[in-house]
């Protein structure tokens, strides 16, 4: 790759061919393969072992999700645009020496004959319905629990899903125990053996994994999977409840000794290694490998302390979402938790998964260190208020311009009266189109300062001034008492690339999206070819 002399960066990016990229995915080495689309663009459709990192928050992200600089990294698109080149550029400009860019994108793999996949979670979900496929996880059908439970049957409904989702919508009845705290919990959760189990959630593969879990522990109660979750209930015609809080207690079992035996047994049985200070300091300053080390309790554990610069990701999400947590295929993981129960469960199935995943002796009480986090360097955004704003927008003398980057449905919800909805990667775009002038003041309304900072630094970029930032949002401006106002048709849903509509609202009442996304997960495990079966290893 040739420089110019004023310019030390390589001219072109070096590409990679689909058939060469199926090759590098099933070679054992670290490889991160970055969808560098927009979340609804890649929910639409993208590459099985592909890792959601939009553009409009690549340098954010990438760090956590691709710590080494010296892994394999590919970043496509759709093929014909422009944004896995910006993202190569950037990765370049950021330290990482082994970028490459899929030639012609999505678009190029599905012409040589590779599978497309819809939704979000691939290798976790697909995981879920081998799982059930393989170790014949009971179930049981929504109209069956609804008739057990009117007949008084002795059941403890357990829902696996975060506070957050199980707050949204429940099964009557159920208790809220996040999938990775089910076996530190289930001893004062069932004591008595004769309590049937049944675990919940909104679809399918965290029932699954939930009732294995308990399964695979040796829990002497009867364990069932919900089938379909919430949505099977739904679809049957029962009532679900909204804003429910019960949760499980805090604090650590009376059976602690217990859980602690049951949850090394199973973790020895899967090949789960224990891991002290001094080889996991010497894992994390290799520079050359990937080492993800990831606490698995609850964020108010979390909250309270962990190894410095440890990432928090709850163990049930962990295995339901692996890719919101672990950017690099192949790399090393190290699972902490405070009591050595949550941990080796959790490890356990991650290497069922196939991913090289291994528990921290001493938890979070281990004596490491870990390096700091590379953090780009993005310009600094100041702040405007909205009395500021309102005064500036009233003025006839003024040129001023308001970007909401907002999630395009929270825009079209409430924004500020005049304000120009905008993504990053469609930020040139959207300033030509509105005819903005280049020395237009502009501030941006963000949910998230980073995000702000990006879209900042690519204003100031193609010569626009330094861009501020309305302090505190929408809600400091309805606070102030200036109005909002809605659209609910703009943008327009081809604009609106980061949201997902594919069956976006099964959730909603709508019974056809639920069908969908069941037939949808359902069909999963079908489409897989032979090298993608063949790196789970469920036993």
């Amino acid at each position: 790759m040739s420089s110019a002399a004023h310019d030390p960066r390589p001219a072109l990016a070096p590409g990679v061919t689909p058939n060469q990229l199926q090759d590098w995915l099933h070679d054992g080495q670290e490889i991160a393969l970055l969808d560098v689309r927009e979340h609804g663009q890649y929910g639409e459709g993208h590459l099985f072992h592909a890792v959601p990192l939009p553009w409009s928050r690549l340098e954010w992200d990438l760090p956590r999700l691709v710590p080494c600089r010296h892994a394999r990294v590919v970043v496509y698109d759709d093929g014909p645009g422009d944004v896995a080149g910006k993202a190569w550029q950037r990765l370049h400009d950021l330290g990482y020496h082994a970028g490459f860019v899929l030639a012609g994108g999505a678009a190029a793999w599905a012409a040589c004959g590779q599978r497309i996949f819809q939704g979000v979670h691939l290798p976790s979900k697909t995981f879920g319905e081998l799982v059930e496929q393989r170790l014949h996880t009971p179930s049981i059908s929504a109209t069956e629990l609804a008739r057990r439970q009117a007949a008084g049957d002795r059941l403890l409904l357990l829902d696996g899903r975060s506070p957050a989702e199980f707050r949204k919508m429940n099964v009557p009845g159920a208790l809220n125990c996040p999938n990775g705290e089910l076996a530190l919990r289930i001893g004062d959760l069932a004591p008595d053996p004769e309590t049937t189990v049944v675990i919940s959630c909104a679809g399918r593969t965290r029932s699954i994994i939930g009732a294995q879990t308990l399964i695979n522990l040796g829990l002497p109660n009867p364990v069932l999977a919900l089938e379909n979750g919430t949505q099977g209930w739904f679809l049957a015609g029962l009532e679900l409840e909204h804003g429910q809080q019960r949760c499980h207690a805090p604090g650590l079992p009376a059976d602690l000794a217990l859980r602690q035996r049951q949850a090394s047994a199973l973790g020895r049985r899967h090949g789960v290694q224990w891991i002290g200070s001094a080889q996991a300091q010497a894992w994390v300053d290799d520079a050359r490998r990937s080492t993800f080390v990831l606490d698995v309790r609850t964020g108010e554990e979390f909250a309270q302390g962990s190894i410095q610069g440890a990432q928090h990701a709850p163990g049930g999400q962990l295995v339901q979402a692996t890719d919101q947590f672990v950017g690099v295929r192949s790399a090393r993981l190290l699972l902490l938790d405070s009591e050595g129960v949550r941990a080796p469960v959790v490890a356990s199935w991650l290497r069922q998964m196939g991913i090289d995943a291994h528990v921290l002796q001493d938890g979070v009480a281990a004596a490491l260190r870990l390096p700091p986090p590379l953090q780009p360097a993005l310009p600094a955004v100041p702040t405007q208020t909205a009395d500021a704003l309102a005064a500036a927008l009233a003025s006839a003398s003024a040129s001023t311009c308001v970007i909401d980057l907002r999630p395009s449905m929270a825009y079209r919800r409430a924004h500020v009266p005049g304000a120009l909805w905008s993504i990053r990667p469609r930020l040139s775009e959207a300033l030509a189109s509105a005819g903005v002038a280049a020395d237009a003041s502009i501030t941006l309304v963000a949910d998230e300062p980073a995000i702000a900072r990006l879209v900042a630094q690519d204003l100031m970029a193609r010569g626009q001034p330094c861009p501020q930032l309305l302090a505190g949002g929408v809600e400091a401006w309805e606070r102030a008492g200036h109005a909002l106002e809605s659209s609910p048709e703009t943008p327009g849903d081809a604009q609106c690339i980061d949201y997902l509509f594919f069956v976006h609202d099964r959730h909603d009442g709508n019974q056809d999206a639920a069908r969908r996304y069941l037939a949808w997960e359902t069909g999963l495990v079908a489409q897989l070819d032979a090298r993608e079966l063949a790196a789970y290893r469920i036993a």
